[in-house]
């Protein structure tokens, strides 16, 4: 007697073991593989850092979206590709740079925190240095904005290779970036704390001082008192010898006025240059301390526009009278130093 088979059961038999040893080939082929990063997640995490310093100021990386800044850029021997090193943005993140020599821009990656010197605002690898167009080893006027390329610009530069040449900077632009890096002050960061002025204490040291030599001045006056002893010992019966002493009392007043009359002739050159129309621009400083240094050196007012601090001689009452001061400046080594009206 022959029993019934089920077809049926023996197909899905083999159907399964084969499933089975496909996914036991799979597993062999994948044993020992990592997954690697890719895409924008290459450019993670980012990373800001603790404030350094560098000589005597303190540098404070930050994410700032919108940094736009002029200055100088040198070669750093540890870079690779087309990269940069800077001393607060973000690490890794992405800038375009533009050389004030030739007007090329091209994209760099900021992958190392430096350059440790104040004065040098980035420093790029030999690859960016060439696609720029600058002499290799030389310190070169550039212009640093960070950007935000698309991925595919990105991935070009993580894998050392370059992103599309930017547009050349038209000359126009060029002469205002150049002008405004001649006119700032050697790159200094922001003061950690806002600068104290030193004028209001003396004011209220020497208000404070007057009243406690007033208290002392009866004292003074005790040993000046035993100087009319003479005239009372002439004539102790004459009356008129007490205003005699009086007498002699007067000079003294006279005195004070002597030293306080040479200063008033000083007040009205003073008073004529506050009223001039023309004034000498010595330079212009991002941090405050030094500009009131330069003040302080040549005489000059120091006053606040924007995120610098000009440093001004005058005001004078027109080019001829500015002459003398601009040659000062000048042979202070402030050679961009001009004559402009006063505003």
């Amino acid at each position: 007697m022959r029993l019934p088979v089920n077809h049926r059961l023996a197909w899905a038999g083999l159907l399964l073991a084969g499933t089975a040893g496909i996914a036991m080939a799979r597993s062999d082929d994948t044993a020992g593989t990592t997954s690697v990063p890719s895409g924008p997640a290459a450019d993670y995490p980012v990373t800001v850092g603790e404030p350094f310093t560098i000589g005597s100021s303190t540098w404070t990386p930050a994410n700032q979206l919108n940094y736009d800044a002029v200055g100088y850029a040198t070669v750093g021997a540890s870079l690779v590709g087309v990269s940069g090193a800077h001393k607060t943005l973000p690490l890794p993140s992405y800038a375009e740079v533009t050389s004030l020599e030739t007007g090329h821009t091209i994209l760099v990656r900021l992958v190392e925190r430096g350059p440790m010197v104040n004065e040098t605002l980035i420093s790029l690898s030999d690859a960016a240095v060439r696609q720029l167009g600058l002499p290799a080893g030389t310190r070169s006027a550039v212009r640093v904005r960070r950007v935000n390329p698309p991925e595919m610009e990105r991935a070009a530069l993580r894998t050392g290779g370059t992103a599309p040449v930017r547009m050349d900077t038209p000359e126009s632009l060029l002469k205002v970036l150049r002008r405004k890096l001649a006119e700032q002050a050697p790159l200094m960061p922001p003061p950690s704390t806002p600068p104290q002025m030193p004028a209001i204490p003396p004011a209220g040291a020497l208000t404070a001082v007057p009243p406690s030599k007033v208290v002392d001045k009866p004292k003074v006056s005790e040993p000046r008192a035993p100087t009319p002893k003479v005239v009372e010992a002439e004539p102790t019966k004459k009356l008129p010898a007490a205003p005699l002493p009086k007498k002699p009392a007067a000079p003294p007043a006279p005195v004070p006025p002597a030293p306080v009359a040479p200063k008033p002739p000083k007040a009205p050159p003073v008073a004529r240059t506050t009223n001039g129309s023309h004034v000498v621009q010595v330079a212009a400083f991002s941090t405050a301390e030094r500009a009131r240094k330069v003040a302080a050196q040549l005489g000059g007012q120091v006053s606040a526009t924007g995120k610098l601090w000009r440093v001004r001689l005058g005001p004078f009452a027109g080019v001829k009278d500015a002459s003398p001061a601009l040659e000062k400046a000048k042979a202070a080594g402030y050679r961009d130093a001009r004559i402009q009206r006063a505003d």
